[in-house]
Order: C-alpha cells, then structure tokens, then sequence
C-alpha cells in the first residue's frame, strides 16, 4: 500500500548502514590521516638512534666525561626532589644536605668497590688500576647500597625518622636512575640484541659484541631502563597519593620495583 503522507515526486532513500559522522569529524579524520600521511616519512627517516661519537665533552681547556657528568646530574635531582619531598614533612634542608654529602661519596666508594670486584679483568693493568676511576668503571647497585646505609647512619645519628625519610628518597633514587643511564648512552656500553626497529641503537663497530660484529643497531637497553625507572617513579608518586602506606613501605616498593627491571642486556 502507498505511503499517503510521501509525495509522488520523492525518490525512496536507501537504508543508512553505515555509521553516521559529522561535518566536524569528517574534518578531524582527514586532518589525522594528512599528519599520519606526513609522520610517517620522518619515522622512516629516523630509523636508528645515534650514539655520541666520544663520551667526553669539551669546553675550551676544560675536558669532562660525560658519564661523569650524567652522574652528577642525578645527584642533584635527586637530592633536589628528597629535600623537597622532606621538607614538606616537616622535615629540614640540612639534614638532606648532610645525609647527600655522606651518601654520595660513600656511593662512589661503594660503586668503584662493586666494579673492581665484578670487573677485575676490566682493570688497567697496574699497581693503580683497582684506583683509577678516571678510567671508568664505576657499579649503580654497589653505590646505591653503601650510599643508602651511609645516609641511614647519617640520619639515625640526626635523630630523623628513618622509615619516612627512606619513604622520601625512593622516588628519587629512581629518577637518579634514570638520569644516569644516559651516561650509558654517551659511552656506547648498555645496549640489547640486534634489532631493524626504528629506535634501533647505532653502536660503533669497536663498541660492539664480538658475536655481533656486523650487526649496525641494537636495542637501546639504556633507554629502556631509564624509561623504567621514570615510570616506576611516578608509580610510588601515584601509589603514595592514592594509598595509606606505613612508613617505609614505599621504599620497600621500591625494592620490589627493582626486582622487575629488565635484566637483559649485552654490554662489551
């Protein structure tokens, strides 16, 4: 029967099935597909990551390792984000500098002390060699242990409360972490198995694994870990904000945070 209410001059439409967008979101789907269209090239382009040339940096006279350098990069901030972290506890500076003076030079006893007895085949072949940390050669875990019982005697003498102060560090131990493994980066010596990715790690031929000589690029290992330890950052950030945790529970996230590292690496 004919539809009374449809004039004889209106052709019948054809079921939608398709799903409906507006003028606003076909504009904003094309936009995407142009800026996809246009990144894509760039991604191609920057198919590797390139490693530094030399691990030392020149200014003028002055010659500075880069590792060094990176080193003392996440000292500060992590002395910077602890005394901040502190200090809105109630807490003061001087303690935090005091702890900082006496946890990082034990740290770089406690670092050189975990690589001669690691790496000694590593060593210079000399009576000084297990003394010359000029050459590199420098442990994160053997100067973050003696660094953090160092710091602890420090505070336990200062009166401070040592499971919240622990609670302050942990975070920024990790972005400590993570700062220096760009001096990793600098000395071409934390990096993964070969890889086409485009975030493949360009490694020089006399830097590279015997086994894997001819290989060009390799999973930025550095990269990875320094991600990791960001991220497990702002993770005690978000657990501490969210959470009632006991004092000395977040450093002990930490440790547990640590566990799951990614452990894999191929380092000359």
């Amino acid at each position: 029967m004919e539809n009374p209410y449809r004039s004889s001059s209106e052709e019948p439409r054809e079921p939608q099935t398709g799903p409906r967008y507006s003028s606003h979101e076909h504009d904003g789907r094309r936009a995407a597909a142009a800026l996809s269209a246009k990144l894509w090239p760039v991604a191609f382009l920057l198919a590797s990551i390139p490693s530094p040339s030399s691990g030392d940096v020149d200014l003028g006279p002055i010659q500075l390792h880069a590792y060094g350098v990176m080193l003392l990069l996440g000292i500060a901030a992590a002395t910077w984000l602890t005394g901040l972290r502190w200090t809105r506890r109630g807490g003061d500076w001087d303690l935090i500098f005091r702890v900082a003076v006496w946890g990082v030079a034990s740290g770089i006893v406690g670092a050189r002390l975990y690589h001669v007895l690691t790496s000694w085949n590593e060593l210079p072949d000399e009576w000084w060699g297990p003394f010359a940390i000029w050459k590199g050669g420098l442990g994160v875990w053997g100067g973050i242990g003696l660094g953090v019982i160092v710091g602890a005697i420090v505070a336990k003498r200062s009166g401070a409360n040592l499971a919240r102060l622990a609670d302050c560090v942990a975070p920024a131990l990790l972005v400590a972490q993570g700062i220096g493994r760009f001096g990793n980066w600098w000395n071409q010596e934390l990096y993964g198995r070969p890889t086409d990715l485009p975030w493949g790690l360009e490694i020089s031929p006399e830097n590279r694994d015997i086994d894997h000589i001819e290989s060009e690029t390799f999973h930025p290992t550095f990269l990875y870990e320094a991600l990791w330890n960001f991220a497990a950052a702002g993770i005690l950030l978000v657990v501490e904000r969210r959470f009632r945790i006991r004092p000395g529970g977040l450093f002990a996230l930490y440790v547990v945070l640590q566990v799951f590292r990614n452990p894999s690496r191929r380092s000359p």
